[in-house]
């Protein structure tokens, strides 16, 4: 019985399978922009024939199929999600607008806020008002929403957003008002803010909801079309779909929280890091994920990844929880262009799958970065993808040469200038993930995976001072395995009101138990195995503005200094992030969530095999260039064994990456056969 993990990129499809024996086995597909299950179909189709299988024998013997989908983040990257009205409040409309009084650059003061993705004319107030504890002030009046369902038709919506004011505490009227809506408009997709996020906060509660149904018709609509093709091949198992939190969900849940699937791959990563992070016994990693068109950062600490309900993305605030992860427009096909000063720029433009890079003989004709490392001679034109695709050099070197000649350097130093660039890119990220969140990146190793990481992974480490790099075997395909080792998840939060004061601990108890209940059994609904709760609370300072998140796993729930010990979390969480602690203030507390986790057998962690240590030789020569062109040992990565160990300069080259290691830096192969890089 095969398990699949499959995570669209930019620029290639990437697929996992692994059996009950613990055979991994991977493939790629070049992505379909235009219909994303096109590539993971013919991706299906290259994973079978690895297998020696066909697709149909393939799919009807796999229980379990993994996806992380980009089609929630494109859609909103790319402002192609569907036409939405909101109804809300009466004289509530302009919130999405006003957002906090904050510009994303508070100090460009000429710099426009983004656009909301739903125009004023499309924003329509409905009379009804509940107060502040939840109690109704105003009714809702039927005669006004009668009208806004009206004009919403008018406008040729095809998604609507119900958002009134405090339906976090009492979601009456707005459940009322969606049963006018599917009665007047039964065609019509619905996201109602107490089901979307029933937590405090006006602006973050609109806008999460107006996201939600910004893009849950285009998830959907993919997601069904999956499904379809996946059941006409001859699969039969549950489809799960990974979300922005790490855990994994069916696809009627992950279609109705759409939002919730925004960082859906790179949260497959994640999830892939903390697994290597177990397996090579190594708690503090900084995930470096270097694709085609993106580079994605993330942050474990003593084996946690950290969440966060901060979420942005095109300039839309998304208050769903979410694992901390930074994504910046650097990839293999990031154009290098020299502008108006003759100074030369990387990305954020990518060539992505189509056309490519000009290397890839598909159109393209823009240098990009693997166009340069091409150049340079990191990768082996003839060997790319195995030699299924190999890649035309000479128009790599034509590329360069445009960017060669509008600065005035030779082929090779814009070569290593693009490559230079990219480097420096790619190391302000992670000085962005680490430095700015009071965490010394030299205290962490580096874990290297994506198609293109193995190719930067040292040189970005080196700007650091990161002494130490590791890289699966499984590096080209990281998140879609980490895919197979993601749980199913499902959170609930409520916001605790009081009439001001210390919660009592009556009332922590009583509100984690009605959360945990409801959660266990929504997630037992798809899940038929063991269940883990996990506990957390956000708090703030009477004074602050912000909450932040503070687990409340481990403490004893019968105590009765329970809320003491709450309290005393806050203040340790508070000073490890601000490195402040203020015990006589009054702590507030705002919201409190509960996840349900079901826990799924782990596979993929390949076998073990213990050996001594030893040399090992290469398989050839390649002319590249390492401060000057020189003939560098070139060795095959599945032919390294462990216990091998290697000193640079070297180019270790699999099917589907390539590591470049450095002069002077030291290769060792562990017990998983994975490559653990010590830099000099």
């Amino acid at each position: 019985m095969y398990t699949i993990g499959v995570d669209v990129g930019g620029t290639y499809t990437d697929l996992v399978a692994t059996d009950e024996g613990g055979l991994t086995v991977f493939a790629k597909s070049p992505s379909t922009p235009a219909d994303q299950s096109l590539g993971v179909m013919a991706g299906l189709e290259e994973l079978a024939k690895r297998l020696g299988v066909s697709r149909a024998v393939m799919l009807a013997t796999t229980g379990r199929f993994v996806h992380g989908t980009t089609v929630a983040t494109n859609a909103l990257l790319e402002r192609k999600g569907a036409k939405v009205a909101l109804l809300t409040t009466e004289g509530h409309r302009d919130v999405l607008e006003m957002r906090e009084g904050l510009k994303p650059d508070r100090y460009d003061l000429r710099s426009p806020p983004p656009e909301p993705l739903v125009p004023r004319e499309r924003r329509l107030g409905v009379r009804e008002r509940l107060k502040a504890d939840g109690s109704a002030a105003i009714a809702l009046d039927a005669r006004s929403l009668d009208a806004a369902i009206d004009a919403a038709r008018k406008s040729g919506a095809n998604s609507i957003a119900v958002c009134f004011l405090h339906a976090y505490l009492n979601p009456a009227h707005e459940l009322a008002a969606v049963e006018h809506l599917r009665a007047a408009m039964p065609d019509i997709t619905v996201s109602r803010s107490s089901d979307v996020l029933p937590q405090i906060k006006e602006y973050e509660r609109v806008s999460t909801t107006v996201v939600n149904a910004y893009v849950e018709p285009v998830v959907r609509r993919y997601l069904t079309n999956l499904e379809k093709r996946l059941a006409e091949a001859g699969f039969k198992g549950s489809l799960f779909i990974v979300l922005s939190h790490g855990g994994m969900a069916p696809v009627e849940e992950a279609a109705r929280l759409a939002a919730g699937t925004v960082l859906s791959g790179p949260a497959g990563g994640v999830s892939g890091g903390r697994r290597c992070a177990d397996l090579v016994g190594v708690g503090d990693l900084v995930p470096f994920d270097m694709g085609g068109t993106s580079t994605d950062i993330s942050l474990i600490a003593e084996g946690h990844a950290s969440l966060s309900a901060d979420g942005m993305l095109a300039g839309q605030r998304i208050a769903l929880r979410s694992l901390d992860i930074a994504s910046i427009a650097a990839g293999g096909g990031s154009i290098a262009s020299v502008d108006g000063s003759g100074t030369l720029r990387v990305g954020p433009e990518s060539a992505g799958s189509v056309p490519g890079p000009a290397c890839y003989g598909n159109g393209g004709t823009a240098a990009t970065v693997t166009d340069a490392n091409v150049v340079l001679g990191y990768l082996d034109a003839s060997a790319f993808m195995g030699g299924a695709r190999p890649l035309d050099r000479a128009a790599a070197e034509a590329a360069v040469d445009r960017i060669a000649a509008a600065l005035g350097l030779s082929r090779v130093e814009a070569a290593a200038g693009i490559y230079r660039m990219i480097n420096l890119k790619m190391a302000d990220g992670i000085r962005l993930m680490t430095l700015r969140r009071g965490v010394d990146p030299r205290k962490f190793a580096l874990l290297s995976f994506g198609g293109a990481a193995g190719l930067h992974a040292a040189e970005v480490a080196r700007e650091l001072e990161i002494k130490r790099i590791i890289v699966p075997t499984v590096a080209s395909v990281l998140s879609a395995w980490g895919m197979l080792t993601s749980d199913l998840r499902y959170e609930v939060s409520r916001t605790h009101y009081g009439a001001g004061g210390r919660i009592a601990a009556d009332e922590v108890r009583a509100l984690f138990a009605e959360l945990e209940k409801q959660a266990e059994s929504r997630l037992k609904s798809w899940f038929n195995g063991p269940i883990r709760i996990e506990r957390s609370a956000e708090m703030r300072y009477g004074e602050q503005i912000f909450e932040i998140d503070v687990s409340l796993d481990g403490l004893d729930w019968k105590s009765p200094s329970l809320v003491d010990a709450i309290e005393d979390r806050f203040h340790r969480r508070h000073e490890e992030l601000y490195t402040y602690s203020s015990p006589g203030q009054e702590v507030v507390f705002v919201n409190a969530r509960v996840a349900a986790v079901g826990e799924v057998a782990q596979r993929g962690e390949g076998a073990r095999t213990e050996a001594q240590a030893s040399a090992c030789k290469p398989q050839g020569t390649r002319e590249a260039y390492f401060g000057g062109w020189r003939d560098i040992p070139v060795y095959a990565f599945d032919k390294l064994q462990p216990g091998h160990s290697l000193e640079g300069p070297a180019i270790i080259e699999a099917e589907t990456t390539t590591v470049l290691v450095d002069t002077g830096d030291r290769v060792s192969v562990n017990a998983l056969g994975w490559l653990d890089i010590t830099l000099r």
